[in-house]
């Protein structure tokens, strides 16, 4: 094939690789056997939670793996229909033969990407933080600069952007900014970009015109939706009934109309006494089970989240993710896949997909992917 065609065909290829390796497409196929096996069970729906999460779980893969076998079917048909036009001599037919790959490969990216966006909390709202590394009025311009660039790639994508806290530099820039980013998968494109951003510029705040490092930090963690569904199981629960204690009048007094409920797993107990039926009492105590419940997840949540946060690195040499230098060549560098862009004024205005979507396709792959000019 002409080396058009054969590109094109190529990072088709590539984008199959990886959607069979993050399926791991042995195993989903036999999970899918199995989930249909399931559907076919009439006693599958007597449990509607653990049927629906099934039905979920199946719709998943089958349109996976469906989407995978389709592109697979069509890159053989296309490759097969050019081979003939070119030894046919066709070349209208070969140059339409080489536009529909084309085609095809832009959606095995777009399948691609939306595979890699398959993570539990990808599809959610994201906050990015921005911290200056040492160094003063140059990196916390530098810092700004990141705010900016962040702030263009969200509006690229349709995001809506809030900063919900900034703070200056003392001349220049910020000491720190956290931006939320409104949109459909914005954690996922976003959480990449976690680490440390180095800048090598001819500084504009050094009267001798020297070329400077500057460092910057990024964490990006997703927005949580706090409606928590808590279960609770009613072999987990020891329910006592007693004597209110409290004033209310005869009845409540000389009926054991009072209910503690003791959660065996955790040990949190609750108890309701204040309403004259048993009933009321029990179906408040259970509400009192589900917000102590609910307030536990908080903070496991935010215990994890603080782990996170003490797994932060210094911001400095040895633990950059990215370099941007601006001086005495133009080039971005991802140190993680080595993507880099020739450049980096389209990058610093918010062409930051590539880089996205490389450092993503590594956590699938676990490899270095190919060095790609993404200008």
């Amino acid at each position: 094939m002409r080396p058009e065609a054969q590109a094109h065909a190529d990072r088709i290829k590539q984008a199959l690789d990886l959607l069979r390796r993050f399926l791991d497409w042995d195993r989903a196929l036999k999970r899918l056997d199995q989930l249909n096996a399931k559907v076919e069970d009439p006693t599958l729906w007597n449990d509607p939670k653990a049927a629906q999460e099934v039905m979920r779980e199946r719709r998943r893969l089958d349109e996976a793996i469906s989407a995978t076998r389709e592109i697979e079917s069509e890159l053989e048909d296309t490759v097969g229909l050019i081979e003939m036009a070119e030894e046919e001599g066709d070349q209208a037919m070969v140059a339409d033969g080489t536009a529909a790959l084309a085609a095809l490969a832009e959606r095995a990216d777009r399948d691609k990407v939306a595979a890699l966006l398959a993570g539990e909390a990808d599809g959610n709202d994201t906050y990015i933080e921005i911290n200056s590394g040492a160094g003063g009025t140059e990196s916390q311009d530098w810092a700004e600069i990141l705010q900016r660039m962040y702030t263009r790639w969200a509006e690229r994508r349709g995001y809506k952007v809030e900063l919900v806290d900034h703070h200056a530099g003392e001349q220049a820039g910020i000491k720190s900014a956290t931006l939320l980013v409104k949109g459909a998968n914005a954690y996922g494109w976003a959480k990449t970009e976690s680490g440390v951003h180095r800048l090598v510029r001819i500084s504009p705040y050094d009267s001798a015109a020297r070329r400077h490092t500057s460092f910057s930090s990024i964490w990006v963690y997703p927005v949580i939706d706090d409606s928590i569904e808590v279960d609770v199981q009613e072999k987990d629960l020891r329910i006592d009934t007693y004597r209110s204690s409290g004033a209310g009048g005869q009845h409540v007094n000389t009926t054991d109309s009072a209910v503690r409920i003791t959660h065996i797993p955790t040990g949190i107990v609750v108890a309701c006494q204040n309403q004259r039926s048993q009933h009321k009492n029990r179906a408040e105590a259970m509400n009192q089970l589900r917000a102590r419940l609910y307030e536990r997840e908080l903070a496991e949540r935010e215990a994890v989240a603080n782990a996170q946060n003490a797994t932060k690195t210094d911001i400095g040499w040895g633990h950059q993710i990215r370099s941007y230098v601006l001086q005495p060549y133009q080039l971005v560098k991802d140190l993680r896949t080595g993507v880099t862009s020739t450049a980096p004024s389209d990058v610093l205005d918010g062409a930051l997909d590539p880089f996205m979507s490389a450092a993503l396709s590594q956590r699938v792959t676990g490899e270095q992917v190919d060095v790609e000019d993404v200008d």
